[in-house]
């Protein structure tokens, strides 16, 4: 049975739901090293170091500031930032429902899970039914940890989840990016569409997928540990054709399997080769596109 890391209470009119707090996430997948002194094998400590006075300081000595121009800081106490935090008050206030569809994922952060705490069953599952129901989320404010979070709560199988949202200053504008002014022919159009359609599925199947990179992060650990010499990494990645986007089109068009509707996505490993698109560049596309049976189709997608 997992911990709860927060107890709160789900507030929208005069309604109140006693919840617990839950992370979505495993942190333990995640792969980290530690800086190591080779000559002797022990971990290496962290020291503050002060590049004007050439000599390394204590956390005592220590003040938070803020760069306000280029080499000049105002300085903050402990307790002036305390002062400014937000008082946690376990309320998750629900300020209105939104249809599901107006808030772009870009938006989303860290996910957590709902469960009901004591007394609280009916009107959580009364609030998970509604808003699957009516299609919308419920958006809302936490406080916690002296910060304040923007968050949505939506339906997920048979309970609800807490999604942190990203604030609107802190996400980049698309304008920042040059993205050109290219001119998309219909034909090439009508291609592309061909190929996404033959690539679609009605459902996600996450477990159809892997994280390649940390399995062969914990395979080289382990014979690390088993005291095997490394020689050399296998597995170059294939270089990329570079050939015309119409051409390009064609050969993913005579090799893209087509997806099973009814298992929900495309078990098949065949697939085209990796192509860099040049503008402009005429070369005959291939005759055939080879298939690979050893699964890098998975690693394509």
């Amino acid at each position: 049975m997992p911990r709860a890391f927060a107890s709160a209470q789900i507030a929208f009119g005069l309604v109140s739901i006693p919840v617990k707090l839950f992370t979505a996430t495993e942190a333990s997948e995640k792969i980290s090293f530690n800086m190591i002194h080779r000559e002797c094998g022990s971990r290496v400590q962290q020291q503050l170091y002060c590049p004007k006075d050439e000599h390394t300081i204590d956390r005592t000595e220590v003040a938070k500031g803020y760069e306000f121009a280029k080499g000049q800081y105002v300085l903050f106490s402990e307790e002036e930032l305390k002062a400014i935090e937000e008082k946690a008050t376990q309320t998750i206030e629900i300020s209105e429902f939104v249809p599901k569809e107006a808030i772009d994922p870009i938006y989303f952060q860290k996910a957590n899970y709902m469960a009901p705490d004591k007394g609280g069953e009916r009107a959580y599952a009364l609030l998970s039914k509604a808003l699957g129901q009516t299609g919308r989320w419920a958006l809302a404010k936490y406080a916690a940890r002296g910060k304040q979070y923007l968050v949505i709560l939506r339906p997920f199988e048979n309970g609800i989840v807490m999604q942190q949202l990203f604030y609107p200053n802190e996400i980049r504008s698309m304008s920042e990016l040059d993205l050109g002014e290219p001119v998309v022919k219909d034909n090439e159009l009508k291609m592309a569409v061909q190929l996404a359609e033959m690539g679609a599925t009605d459902e996600f199947h996450p477990e159809a997928y892997r994280d390649e990179v940390a399995e062969r992060t914990r395979s080289l650990i382990q014979r690390k540990i088993e005291g095997e010499e490394i020689t050399s990494l296998e597995d170059e990645q294939p270089k990329a054709q570079v050939i015309d986007l119409m051409e390009a089109l064609k050969a993913s068009l005579a090799g893209a399997p087509r997806a099973s509707r009814s298992s929900g996505g495309s078990k098949s490993s065949g697939g085209a080769k990796p192509v860099s698109i040049k503008s402009g560049q005429k070369r005959k596309a291939p005759k055939s596109v080879p298939t690979n049976t050893t699964g890098r189709a998975a690693k394509a997608r």
